[in-house]
C-alpha cells in the first residue's frame, strides 16, 4: 500500500473513515459545512490539517477529541508505522499528522533504498 498511495491520500482516507463512523449523511453534512463555513474543501484537508482540526473543534467542541483520535488511529493503521505517539502525550491532531508524515516518509525512503540495493546486488 505504501508504494501505491502517498501520505496525503492515506490521510484523506483516514479522515473519510473517521467521519464515516458518525454516519454517511453526517459525514456529507460535515464536508458541506467545512466548505461553506470554513472555506475548506475535502481535497484540501491533508494540506490544511490545522484548519481542519480548528474547524472540527469549532463544530464539535470538546467532542472533537473523539473524532480526532479516531482519525489518528485510522491513519496509524494505514501507514503501518510505529509512531512516537502515546495517548498520554497530549498530541494534537496537527502534531500527530506531522509526526506520522515524517514516519511514513522515512519508512518509504528505507523501502526504496532496499529495493535499489537489491537491484544492485542482483546485477552483480
Amino acid at each position: 500500500m505504501l508504494s501505491k498511495l502517498n501520505f496525503e491520500e492515506l490521510l484523506l482516507e483516514a479522515v473519510d473513515e473517521g467521519l464515516s463512523s458518525l454516519g454517511e449523511s453526517l459525514k456529507q453534512a460535515i464536508y458541506f459545512r467545512l466548505e461553506k463555513h470554513f472555506n475548506l474543501k475535502r481535497q484540501e484537508i491533508p494540506y490544511k490539517i490545522e484548519d481542519f482540526a480548528d474547524a472540527i473543534e469549532e463544530i464539535f467542541g470538546t467532542g472533537a477529541n473523539f473524532l480526532e483520535i479516531l482519525i489518528m488511529k485510522r491513519l496509524h493503521e494505514k501507514i503501518g508505522v510505529v509512531s512516537k505517539w502515546q495517548k498520554s502525550s497530549g498530541f494534537t491532531l496537527t502534531e500527530y499528522v506531522a509526526a506520522a508524515r515524517r514516519s511514513f516518509l522515512e519508512k518509504k525512503q528505507r523501502t526504496e533504498e532496499l529495493v535499489h540495493l537489491k537491484g544492485l546486488t542482483s546485477k552483480v
